[in-house]
């Protein structure tokens, strides 16, 4: 069963929807599982200005997106690389043992949406040439 913390932030995610103007946006999940992620970075001056997520799939999945993107604001490109699904855990508290892939799952689309920010950069980059 899941937490009164985890069942809370699922009941009330903050960060739910996509975003206008996102200049890193990450997708994971769906094959293995059931669970598809997608996290919005806007990132500017090498900061994580905003993070906003679209989740299908379990409480856990929405929940472990949304501390995911409350984790990453604020924080530099490098700092926000090195999110772990084992900060997101630990924000949360806890989930069942069959659940914590999730949080690993909020971490991959973290870094996809960081890699795909770096991919637009050098196109940008690219085309100023």
């Amino acid at each position: 069963m899941y937490s009164k913390r985890v069942l809370s932030i699922f009941q009330n995610p903050q960060n739910a929807g996509g975003m206008k103007g996102a200049n890193g946006v990450g997708k994971v999940g769906g094959t293995s599982c059931s669970d598809i992620m997608k996290i919005y970075l806007m990132i500017e001056d090498g900061v994580v200005q905003d993070a906003q997520f679209k989740t299908f799939g379990s409480c856990a999945a929405i929940a472990s997106t949304e501390v995911a993107c409350d984790l990453v604001r604020g924080r530099t490109i490098e700092e926000a690389m090195a999110l772990s699904g084992n900060e997101i855990l630990e924000e949360l508290g806890e989930l069942p043992q069959n659940k914590i892939y999730t949080t690993m799952l909020a971490e991959q689309a973290v870094k996809a949406a960081i890699d795909d920010y770096f991919k637009r950069l050098e196109k940008l980059e690219k085309k100023a040439d």
